[in-house]
């Protein structure tokens, strides 16, 4: 008695194994990155982090953490900064997703790359995509955001480099500009 219990124990878990380990079906999705519209076949729970950039070729947004705890897969939608690493594709939905590819190009960045640029306020650059989103989200909401502000909204983002002075230079400076 006992070994037909535990035989149908082991069958219930095998059969729970073997359906944990089915993959997910694959199913069409249709994206707006950086204003353009993208139809990509994927499984529904894969983190939109992966599907820009093994998808649509992006590298703005990069795998830090895979925990929304670093910053380097952020990404702006609805105005918000968002962490891409953690955000499953099928809860985009319609929003229009930007990237740091989506600001500007190498031939007209956009102000806020220009300021960095100018600033020399990158090193390694692996922060870029986290930091330059969070402090364009929160200029576009408060445009005379104080520097205790951006370096609060900031707070989420880790950086290595030591390059912060130059890049709340950039931020202030592009924070100016839009201002004058």
């Amino acid at each position: 008695m006992v070994h037909e219990c535990l035989h149908a124990e082991l069958l219930r878990f095998r059969r729970e194994k073997e359906a944990e380990e089915q993959p997910h079906p694959m199913k069409k999705i249709t994206l707006n990155v950086n204003g353009q519209q993208y139809m990509v076949a994927v499984d529904p729970e894969t983190p939109l982090l992966f599907v820009l950039n093994d998808e649509l070729g992006l590298r703005g947004p990069r795998f830090g953490c895979g925990m929304a705890q670093c910053g380097a897969c952020t990404v702006i939608m609805r105005g918000h900064v968002v962490r891409s690493c953690v955000m499953a594709i099928s809860a985009v939905g319609q929003d229009k997703v930007t990237t740091l590819e989506g600001l500007g190009t190498p031939e007209k960045p956009h102000p806020i790359q220009q300021a960095f640029i100018e600033e020399g306020a990158a090193q390694c650059g692996f922060c870029l995509s986290g930091v330059i989103l969070t402090a364009k989200a929160v200029l576009d909401v408060k445009p005379d955001a104080s520097d205790h502000e951006i370096r609060d909204a900031l707070g989420g983002i880790l950086c290595r480099c030591f390059a912060h002075t130059r890049m709340l230079r950039a931020i202030r400076k592009y924070a100016e500009a839009r201002q004058a």
